[in-house]
């Protein structure tokens, strides 16, 4: 059957920085497929993840590790046989819970098949101890398969295959004076070769897969080059927006000023407004008291027609006033928001910026 895949979600990835231990690195540039895998040969369950043809996360799942949420929507866990930590930022809190869950299944999963793969082994070991001379005491467990680290597991299979074939070649004279008393024992130690000579053809597979990945990334250090450029110009581009913007604002400033302004005029068009009506009155009470004003008073009265005309004019203008100044103070809230929006988007790509040169600066010098 092979390894095939039980779960799959899609996740930001990211790894702990190998120098400091504590600021993280993106290991993808978008969110990629996140996948569990199970491979009945073995009984052991893997997370994979590929960006493109490069595989960025490759970790066997074992007892002992935990999977931890350090916030809504992000989570990470260590490998200790990659010597690193893992940490993924999903899309919602939900997706988050659902990986956890099935980490936690998977392990537990994993711990059963390890328990039942040492009592197998101690069960086929034991009358085979004297003619194994004490090679075959350690039980085979998933966590004796490394598929995240083909450099260390290539070795450590390399030296316990040869020891495991070599008893059962060098016990059959020993056997035959023995009256064949170890017979199970040979034919035990032939299925552990043979099963560690499958899993070395495999691990020499994927070490080739590793290998061509790493040729690859190195081919794509001159494209990240030209996109670290790329983005320079586009951060440049953001410079001279924000400059743009920050001349809008001036003249939203001069805007403000000029509402300041009318405000002033309308006070002292109301004061003079008040000032008329007194005056009327005024005459109001001399056409009463003399008649002889009568001209005067048929003056006054049209200039008091007059200011009340004024007046209504007065009152529409600042009707319009007002609506124009509410209009500019929408305007000027609805583009202080915009205004915050790009700063805010400038500092993530300034931020995301940064990140990439230095980690570009280390991919160049790790090349």
């Amino acid at each position: 059957m092979g390894e095939q895949p039980i779960f799959s979600t899609r996740a930001h990835v990211f790894q702990i920085d190998p120098n400091t231990k504590k600021n993280w690195v993106p290991t993808s540039k978008h969110a990629v497929t996140v996948s569990y895998f199970y491979d009945s040969t073995r009984n052991v369950y893997r997370i994979i993840s590929l960006d493109g043809s490069k595989a960025i996360i490759n970790s066997t799942i074992t007892p002992n590790m935990t999977f931890t949420k350090t916030s809504q929507k992000f989570g990470q866990w260590a490998d200790s046989r990659a010597n690193t930590v893992y940490g993924l930022g999903f899309s919602s809190e939900h997706h988050l819970s659902k990986f956890a869950e099935k980490f936690q299944e998977f392990k537990e999963a994993a711990r059963l098949a390890k328990e039942k793969s040492q009592e197998k082994m101690e069960l086929t070991s034991t009358p085979s101890q004297e003619s194994a001379g004490g090679d075959i005491q350690s039980p085979l467990t998933p966590e004796s398969i490394n598929g995240t680290d083909d450099e260390r597991t290539t070795p450590e299979v390399t030296q316990n295959s040869e020891p495991r074939a070599e008893p059962t070649q060098n016990a059959l004279p020993f056997t035959h004076r023995r009256g064949k008393r170890k017979g199970g024992s040979c034919h035990h130690c032939s299925t552990i070769s043979k099963h560690w000579e499958a899993e070395l053809a495999t691990l020499k597979g994927n070490n080739a897969k590793l290998t061509a990945a790493l040729l690859e990334s190195t081919a794509n250090v001159k494209q990240w080059k030209q996109q670290l450029a790329a983005y320079q110009e586009e951060a440049e581009r953001l410079h001279k927006r924000v400059t743009e913007l920050e001349c809008v604002s001036s003249q939203a400033n001069a805007v403000h000023t000029h509402k300041t302004e009318l405000n002033q005029t309308i006070q002292e068009l109301e004061s003079t407004l008040k000032k008329k009506e007194e005056e009327i009155e005024r005459l109001k009470q001399e056409i009463d008291n003399a008649r002889e004003l009568q001209a005067q008073r048929d003056a006054l009265t049209q200039k008091l027609q007059e200011v009340e005309i004024r007046n209504k004019d007065l009152e529409g203008q600042l009707s319009d006033l007002e609506q124009r100044l509410e209009k500019s103070q929408n305007e000027q809230e609805a583009f202080r928001n915009n205004l915050k929006t790009l700063l805010e988007i400038l500092d993530g790509k300034i931020f995301e910026l940064t990140e990439l040169r230095d980690n570009l600066a280390k991919l160049i010098e790790c090349s």
